[in-house]
Order: structure tokens, then C-alpha cells, then sequence
């Protein structure tokens, strides 16, 4: 199955599980992936910017995407980021034979102007092959790469293969708005809005357009419940979920230990065996830990899925 424009609900973004040593824990991968699949998930991206995609090989990587691919049938798009079109190139031709369904491509940080963007996803999609759909990951806050609404229009005109917006913008809610006004009007051709950041603003970015979610919080299973409740109007409903895990969410959202919190609940909640980040790595430290219980306590008196 090929990613296209209608792309909608909650693509996780996994974390790559190892053990403590730093091997790839299939076992983990493995319980990890039906519980994506028991929780109503709509796709997984792997690889992505928390997968610690840097840390593998490129052997590693093909292999956990055909691991994940065999065990669930829904679309899998890859992170193929990379600093060159070679090693991109190669990674996406590896997973598509695999089966994926799309990639996902991030701007490198030295693009400064509108031109330059627009010609680098021109430039990938014609590396990666112009028949491989691919999601733009939009994240300034990591890539120091402005994308306006104007430019995302641009790249999405330059290149039919361009399925997909990852929005992880901040403040980014008028740019959706924008996007969507476009779209309505018949200037811009419609993409799917997959929002990121942690789920920050996920509330009030499905009220502004997106169609989902493409994140990597620890309870990706709430993620999925308040879509569904954006989707159905049951607007009050989805702010009081997702105001009650809010604080958890900001906890997780702190650059640096995000990865090794997120982690860590996942151990806490049985779906992952070790907490371990491969190195260079920095774990949570006692105090961090504490706080993370702290909030998981506090979150299980108005969700059950934080009795851990």
C-alpha cells in the first residue's frame, strides 16, 4: 500500500527499543508493534527523528521496517533523512522493496531561503524516485528551517509525490488555516496534515484542518481517542483528555531527556523491556524519574491507561 493524500488518524512515531547493551530488542519491537496495532493506530512511521535513526546502521534500519512491515498491515512510512542523496537514495530503495508505503524527509539546516527549500525536495524526490511518496517534515524548532505556508504550497505543486505535511510548527495553527483556505479555494492541491511537536497543540490543530496526529507520545492510544472525538464533535470531550496528559506531554516535549522519558513509560506501561537510548545517550536521572512517576500517578486519577 502507497501513502497518498487522504492519510488521515494517528501515525506513531516509534522508538527504536534495545537492550541495555545497546542491541536491537526484536522481542520489544515486536510488542511494541501490536500494541500500536491494539491501540487503533492508522499507520507507524519508523526511523524518525526520536527513532535514533542516526545510531544504526543502514543494515539495522532495513531490518526493523521489514520486522514491523511482516507483523503490521497498515501503511509504514521511513525516515530517510540523511545529510546526502546517496545514503538517502539507498535507504529508500531498501525499505519501498521492503514495503513501505512512504518516507519521510527533513530539510537540512543550512537552507536559508524559500528558492533553496523548494529546489532541495525537488532535488530528493527526483534521488529517491518521483513514483515514492514522501511526507515533509516541518519542524523548526529542530531544524532551524522556516517553511511558509506559500513554500509548502510551492513544494507541493513542484512535486505530484509530495503526499503529506508532518506540521510540527510553533505557533503553526494559522499556517494549517492557511493551508486549508488555500485548498477550499482551488490554488493549492490537498495534502495531508499530520501534526507533530509532541502533540502540543493536537486539541485545536484538528479544529483548524489537520487530519491527525504524527507524533511519538507515550500514550499514543489517547492520541488516537482525541482524533476520533475532534473527528465526531465531541469537542469538550477531546479538550478534557487531552488536558488531563497536557502535563505529561510538556514533560515529555523537553529537548534532550524527551526521548529517554517517552522510553521510560513505555517500559513502565509493559511495552518495551529497557528504557535504554543508545549512546552518545543521556538517561533520566533519579530526581526525572521521580517527577515522571509524580505525573503518572497524577494522570491515572482521570485515565486508567496511566495505572502503571
Amino acid at each position: 500500500m502507497k501513502l497518498d493524500a487522504t492519510a488521515k488518524g494517528v501515525y506513531v512515531i516509534a522508538p527504536t527499543p534495545f537492550h541495555p547493551d545497546g542491541r536491537v530488542d526484536d522481542a520489544s519491537i515486536d510488542r511494541m508493534t501490536d500494541f500500536f496495532l491494539a491501540s487503533g493506530m492508522d499507520g507507524i512511521t519508523l526511523l524518525g527523528q526520536l527513532g535514533e535513526a542516526p545510531k544504526m546502521t543502514h543494515e539495522e534500519s532495513v531490518a526493523i521496517v521489514r520486522r514491523v512491515i511482516s507483523r503490521a498491515k497498515l501503511p509504514i512510512v521511513v525516515g530517510v533523512s540523511a545529510p546526502g542523496f546517496a545514503a538517502m537514495r539507498a535507504l529508500t530503495q531498501d525499505v519501498m522493496a521492503a514495503g513501505a508505503a512512504g518516507v519521510m524527509i527533513a530539510p537540512p539546516s543550512t537552507l536559508r531561503t524559500d528558492d533553496s527549500i523548494v529546489q532541495y525536495y525537488r532535488q530528493a524526490s527526483e534521488a529517491i524516485g518521483a513514483d515514492v511518496p514522501f511526507v515533509i517534515q516541518d519542524y523548526p524548532l529542530t531544524f532551524s528551517v522556516q517553511m511558509t505556508p506559500a513554500v509548502i504550497r510551492r513544494i507541493a505543486q513542484d512535486n505530484a509525490a509530495c503526499v503529506m505535511l508532518k506540521h510540527e510548527d510553533w505557533p503553526g495553527l494559522e499556517k494549517i488555516s492557511q493551508l486549508r483556505a488555500w485548498e477550499r479555494e482551488g490554488s493549492m492541491r490537498h495534502l495531508a496534515i499530520l501534526t507533530g511537536n509532541n502533540a502540543l497543540f493536537l486539541d485545536f490543530e484538528m479544529e483548524r484542518g489537520a487530519d491527525g496526529a504524527n507524533t511519538g507520545y507515550c500514550f499514543p492510544d489517547m492520541l488516537a481517542d482525541v482524533v476520533r472525538l475532534s473527528k465526531e464533535g465531541r469537542r469538550d470531550e477531546a479538550h478534557d483528555l487531552f488536558d488531563a496528559h497536557l502535563p505529561l506531554i510538556r514533560y515529555e516535549q523537553q529537548p534532550g531527556p524527551g526521548l529517554a522519558v517517552r522510553k521510560y513509560v513505555l517500559m513502565r506501561r509493559g511495552i518495551i523491556a529497557s528504557d535504554t537510548l543508545r549512546a552518545p545517550r543521556a538517561p533520566l536521572t533519579a530526581a526525572a524519574r521521580a517527577e515522571v512517576d509524580y505525573l503518572l500517578a497524577r494522570l491515572a486519577r482521570r485515565d486508567p491507561r496511566a495505572k502503571v
